[in-house]
């Protein structure tokens, strides 16, 4: 599984970006897609991730201002961030996870970076 995220820079506090991602490769029919990000010295969060029908959960510190949406049938995620601040800089990650094994298998893209400064 291939995962391509394009979209990210530097975008003013208040700002708002859209990011895509498109998946290639060996896509299982159950999946879940969406978008994770990490700052240098912590963990990667979630930032929101919908499956196959529709189901959608977004990271607490995200919710009302990013949404999530996903055309299964052309592999692809965006995530729309909307009011955007400091805190929201990171690595952003596209996320894919097939279920065609218990448990899933997780893929993850190369990463683009958004920066919120003025």
């Amino acid at each position: 599984v291939q995962l391509v995220e394009a979209g990210g820079g530097l975008v003013q506090p208040g700002g708002s970006l859209r990011l895509s991602c498109a998946a290639s490769g060996s896509i299982f029919s159950e999946n879940d897609m969406g978008w994770y990000r990490q700052v240098p010295g912590k963990e990667r969060e979630l930032v929101a991730y919908q499956n196959i029908g529709g189901f959608t959960k977004y990271g607490d510190s995200v919710k009302g201002r990013f949404t999530i949406s996903r055309d299964s049938a052309k592999n692809m995620v965006w995530i729309q961030m909307n009011s955007l601040k400091s805190e929201d800089t990171a690595v952003y990650f596209c996320y894919l996870k097939n279920w065609e094994v218990p448990g899933g298998m997780e893929y993850f893209g190369k990463g683009t970076l958004v920066t919120v400064s003025s």
